[in-house]
């Protein structure tokens, strides 16, 4: 899979300007592709935010941290704790990312802002019934509350 935009001198107003949102984006599309539900930027707990959370038609819940360079990946001190969040979890980086930095039992995704491949499967480590309830739940709100402040932006600070 090529991951260069096939027409890079096409207008996209949607292209994010920092390197992690352009990554998301790329995973995001990947994600979709494959039938999931894909919410950027969700807080599944205080003091924890995930880049990319999306849940699969199955119902596994997979968690993607996109990692723009070295310092970025070795100033985040959190990203342990998103594994009790999820049944999957994946790095995404750009094909200039040195991958012996990420622990090989995770996830590896390869992403530029116009899509994504996915180069190392994650194990898959089922989180507890009860969890996944709630967090299915809390991603569905999150993701309704957005929509209706796309739909009607005076909603949006309710």
């Amino acid at each position: 899979m090529t991951l260069i935009d096939p027409n890079p001198n096409a207008d996209d107003t949607t292209l994010p300007d920092q390197a992690g949102f352009r990554l998301a984006r790329g995973v995001s599309r990947m994600l979709r592709s494959f039938d999931h539900a894909v919410l950027c930027e969700f807080v599944p707990s205080r003091g924890l935010r995930v880049d990319v959370i999306s849940i699969t038609p199955q119902g596994e819940i997979w968690i993607v941290e996109c990692k723009s360079s070295r310092a970025d990946f070795t100033g985040d001190r959190k990203w342990q704790n998103y594994l009790e969040w999820s049944d999957r979890f994946f790095w995404a980086v750009d094909t200039d990312f040195p991958d012996d930095l990420l622990p090989p039992d995770t996830g590896l995704i390869r992403a530029d802002a116009y899509g994504a491949e996915i180069m190392r499967e994650s194990p898959l480590t089922k989180m507890a019934a009860a969890r996944r309830t709630r967090l299915t739940r809390d991603v569905a709100r999150v993701a309704s509350i957005r929509l209706q402040a796309l739909i009607d932006p005076a909603t949006a600070g309710l």
